[in-house]
């Protein structure tokens, strides 16, 4: 394919992205669009192997150390936390997987107790319909696809951009646009197994979305602390040379979507998302990729993320019963939520 350059082909690629990164935000990011209708199709199980215990097995002393480093993980041991403020009806933190799996949307008694007694629920994103999220793309499409004569496929082995271009035609895109995105983009893509995008598009929830819905259903606000121009500015801030390298971390990978999310279910359900980071860091490396090149991603897309969020959601904890529901690894860390809202003086508590 040619160079894409140029108002018109830049925007004949949008609508392409609208209706593939509506369903890829729907798996990835926060949803509480309007309620739809309850799927007629069957959810699919999206099982494969926990790579943890297949480690712990092949490679013991990588799997040690993961659990080591992951140990030094502060706040990552529970994803319900209580938020408390003098004065106020306390108001909750739930880090969440975004993803449809029963397993993880079906909300415990404790949680479903806390969203009947909360005034507002606030997610990540508020509005994620199709309409909002293609007009979101086309203001930003620069974010999301070179325009400057950069080729992804000259930044690849002919070998990776295959995968590349195997990927997205996954995804519903077609493959001779691939050249023209920004590595973040298929990094996303792989992020979403076929298994979990086939649920998504037959219209089956994801956890985020399930708690906008069930909020919705007792009548209760849902706020956004993000909007998705923000989110894509956050992914595209990453380096282009950074881009690159966690590309090829995941393309490594690329064949082993449905193990790579077993493995975070399981780290979910157990309540070990502090590993995370030390397994996706060690899987890295086995593709030659060193964690400096996730400095970005770290700072980008959680540490100044989180901030802001934590200044978006005080107003309404200040006035208590607020339930902030954002993804798991937003909680955790030096720079997670638990320990920004203590720095800001709340009491923050671990409930499950």
């Amino acid at each position: 394919m040619g160079q894409i350059t140029g108002t018109s082909r830049k925007f004949a690629l949008t609508g392409f992205l609208a209706s593939s990164l509506v369903l890829l935000v729907a798996t990835n990011q926060a949803l509480a669009a309007k309620p739809a209708k309850k799927s007629t199709e069957p959810h699919h199980q999206c099982r494969g192997i926990d790579m943890m215990h297949e480690l712990a097995v092949k490679e013991p002393e990588t799997h040690t150390q993961i659990l080591a480093d992951a140990a030094k993980v502060e706040n990552a041991g529970a994803i319900l936390w209580k938020i408390e403020k003098p004065g106020v009806p306390a108001s909750h933190l739930l880090g969440t997987m975004h993803v449809s799996d029963t397993r993880i949307t079906t909300l415990s008694p404790t949680t479903l107790a806390v969203l009947d007694k909360s005034k507002i629920v606030m997610l990540e994103v508020a509005d994620l319909s199709q309409q909002a999220t293609m007009a979101a793309i086309g203001r930003a499409a620069n974010l999301l696809m070179f325009s400057d004569g950069r080729r992804l496929d000259k930044m690849l082995s002919p070998e990776d951009y295959a995968t590349v271009k195997a990927t997205v035609q996954k995804a519903g895109l077609p493959g001779e646009f691939a050249a023209a995105f920004r590595p973040w983009i298929v990094s996303t893509l792989l992020a979403v197994s076929e298994c979990e995008r086939k649920n998504a598009a037959s219209g089956h929830a994801v956890l985020d979305s399930k708690i906008g819905q069930e909020a919705k259903a007792r009548k209760i606000p849902v706020a956004g602390l993000e909007t998705v121009e923000s989110q894509l500015a956050s992914m595209a801030a990453v380096s282009d040379d950074e881009q690159v390298q966690m590309l090829k971390a995941a393309l490594k990978f690329a064949h082993r979507s449905d193990d790579m999310l077993e493995t975070l279910t399981q780290m979910y359900m157990k309540r070990q998302m502090g590993a995370a980071m030390p397994f996706n860091l060690a899987l890295a490396a086995k593709a030659g990729v060193k964690p400096e090149a996730f400095s970005g991603f770290q700072s980008e897309l959680l540490h100044k993320r989180n901030h802001k969020m934590r200044e978006g959601a005080r107003r309404h904890i200040d006035n208590g019963g607020a339930l902030i529901a954002v993804g798991a690894l937003h909680l955790q860390g030096p720079t997670g939520l638990v320990k920004l809202f203590r720095d800001a003086g709340y009491t923050v508590t671990p409930v499950e």
